[in-house]
């Protein structure tokens, strides 16, 4: 079993892959190693001396610079190392484009739901999308009776996405309200819908409604609670015809090059650039090469990693499109006269973690090496295949419903600490290591830890796609089974 790591022939530490006390002997190049601290697993161990001032280097990049002189063997953290990262920046465009990706195309299919739109789902579900807040209880109940008397086994299942939004914003926090809420009222994932209003709020449901375009009307309905005497029978009503359409449907193949994956991190540790986030970007390039789309998203988790992701664009209007992506998240920082790079958080730090670059050389690494074909906006639904960026802070459940709104199927969200929540797509929990996946089995989707052991990617990539078709199959991911359904909106201004 592997002791250590180092990632690239340039790199000055070396990644612990188990505890190392005062005194053990390391052999690291031919060299002898002697560790000068007790250090944990995921950590970062100097390979040579290094002086005040001079880069500390992983994956092949600086992840900072030493704060004080640092010796050979000594444990590289938070104590030793600060970042090399300033405000916003000039970029240039370097292309650095690959011609094909190492994944022939097997043609494989998933069995999913074909809608009248052409669209494709993987589940087939009957949502209640508020328009607002204050009319949460009244979904859940409307739900709640509307189970006893219906019983709907036959569908994959009922749900509400509850929020607090919808009035008191103004100006972009009111369309950002509407533009997520639409794209979830339009998500094929859902069977049907009920939107269920109040009457009095800034999210009008006639706005509302003419804000989805052209929807389908027999499988999505609006109810206003002030325009009715019994609002919770008059809910059930409209859900019943919709149900009696939704009962109906079922599942055929469909192509893999259909599949929309987002790609997601959260509760980072050291060892998530070595074994899941890498998984993750080796099964993006695999989805791509199928035909599929993923995207990548957590905008503050990409500085210090983001010139590797601008040249990569396929042509320079994209490159545009990612400085404004990169820029704009960093006005917002300054803005808010708040710092940028105040990040990793205190559990990345325990994990490993040191500095936001160590952090965003993990992060970027789910995006594989595919060339980028496209940044969306924040609420903005997918327009190409391939790997695209979304705008969307790094917030777990904040950035995970951006990616459903964008029309993702299935969300890949890489944990080295552990989390058990799930929004309202399949979101699947992709442990970094083996001693989390051991203690959080009702959390954990997949364990990628036996890459840091003896697995290769190419085994675990089998697996890893086998999961994954068959949750879109149909098979549950932990958080569905556990009932944990939740979205949440990014709110940036005033509230009323």
């Amino acid at each position: 079993m592997k002791e250590f790591i180092k990632i690239h022939s340039r790199d000055n530490v070396i990644i612990a892959l188990k505890d190392f006390s005062v005194g053990d002997v390391i052999e690291v190049d031919g060299k002898r190693v002697i560790v000068l601290n007790d250090i944990e697993k995921g950590h970062k161990i100097a390979t040579e001396d290094i002086t005040n001032g001079t880069d500390i280097i992983k994956y092949g990049y600086p992840i900072g610079h030493a704060i004080a002189d640092i010796k050979m063997g000594e444990h590289v953290h938070v104590q030793n190392v600060k970042t090399n990262l300033s405000d916003v920046f000039d970029y240039s465009y370097n292309p650095n484009l690959i011609d094909q990706l190492p994944h022939p195309n097997r043609n494989l299919t998933f069995n999913g739901y074909r809608r009248k739109n052409g669209e494709v789902g993987i589940r087939n579900e009957i949502w209640i999308v508020p328009t607002v807040g204050c009319v949460n209880g009244i979904a859940e109940q409307i739900i709640r009776e509307f189970k006893m008397e219906e019983n709907p086994d036959d569908i994959d299942g009922i749900e509400v996405f509850k929020h607090s939004y919808g009035c008191s914003q103004l100006g972009d926090d009111h369309e950002s309200t509407r533009l997520i809420l639409g794209d979830i009222a339009l998500h094929p994932n859902a069977g049907g819908v009920l939107v269920l209003g109040l009457g009095c709020e800034n999210n009008k449901i006639d706005e509302f409604m003419a804000s989805l375009g052209d929807y389908d009307r027999s499988r999505i309905k609006f109810l206003s609670s002030q325009s009715t005497s019994d609002e919770v029978e008059d809910s059930k009503a409209l859900l019943k015809e919709i149900y009696e359409q939704v009962r109906q449907d079922k599942r055929e193949p469909i192509p893999v090059s259909e599949l929309k994956v987002g790609l997601k991190c959260g509760g980072s540790d050291g060892l998530s650039g070595i074994t899941a986030n890498p998984l993750v970007g080796y099964f993006s390039d695999w989805l791509i090469s199928q035909g599929g789309t993923t995207i990548l998203t957590e905008v503050p988790e990409m500085f210090g990693a983001e010139q590797i992701l601008m040249d990569r664009c396929v042509n320079p209007e994209v490159f545009e499109k990612t400085v404004h992506l990169i820029n704009d998240f960093k006005q917002y920082f300054i803005d808010q006269k708040q710092p940028i790079y105040e990040n990793p958080s205190p559990g990345n730090k325990a994990g490993g973690i040191s500095t936001l670059e160590d952090k965003s050389l993990g992060c970027t690494q789910k995006g594989g090496i595919a060339n980028v074909v496209d940044v969306l906006k924040y609420g903005e639904r997918l327009r190409n295949k391939g790997l695209n960026l979304l705008s969307s802070p790094g917030n777990d459940l904040v950035a995970t419903t951006a990616l459903g709104a964008s029309g993702c199927h299935i969300v890949l969200f890489t944990t080295g600490r552990g989390t058990p929540f799930g929004s309202f797509i399949p979101t699947l929990k992709i442990a970094t290591n083996s001693e989390l996946a051991a203690k959080k089995p009702h959390w954990i989707d997949y364990n990628a830890g036996p890459l840091a052991e003896d697995k290769t990617f190419d085994e675990a990539l089998e697996e890893f796609v086998d999961k994954i078709l068959r949750v879109a199959n149909g098979e549950k991911a932990h958080h569905e089974r556990n009932g944990f359904r939740e979205i949440a909106i990014f709110k940036t201004g005033v509230t009323l």
